[in-house]
């Protein structure tokens, strides 16, 4: 079943990734505590299949933390999902587009860049439509409606 395996909140630009339980999501805003607030790109989205693909191509175990992604999901597939609505529990996220790797991933890790830039492997970054809260463990899946 897709479920949301992990969650990271960034609390200044460019600071550390903090691992978290659950958070609270506000509308048009983003997670509250994340430096990144408003706009587009409130939260950012990492597969679990796509890092999966990263770490054989790399060739040996790197953390997904080194993405600096806020939400790691598993058993949806992101690629071309611009336009989407995805279901993380009881919030919807609109994917607005790909998050595309930067040089701050060459700094993570020497050929981690190029490994995340196919297939959308490097993630999408979405805005948030509903207040809530979510938590480690929750459904993830596509909004049919």
């Amino acid at each position: 079943m897709p479920s949301l395996e992990h969650i990271w909140i960034k609390r200044v630009r460019l600071g550390p990734m903090d691992s978290a339980t659950s958070c609270r999501l506000i509308a048009g805003r983003g997670i509250v505590g994340n430096a990144n607030q408003g706009g587009k790109r409130q939260v950012t989205i990492l597969s679990q299949a796509a890092w999966e693909t990263v770490v054989e191509q790399l060739g040996h175990a790197v953390g997904p933390a080194m993405r600096r992604a806020n939400l790691f999901v598993s058993g949806v597939d992101l690629e071309s999902s611009r336009g989407r609505i995805l279901r993380v529990g009881s919030c919807r996220l609109l994917v607005h587009g790909e998050t595309r790797p930067c040089e701050r991933m060459e700094q993570a890790h020497p050929g981690l860049r190029a490994a995340l830039q196919p297939s959308w492997r490097g993630g999408v970054f979405a805005e948030v439509l509903d207040d809530g809260k979510i938590s480690v463990g929750d459904s993830v899946e596509w909004d049919q409606g």
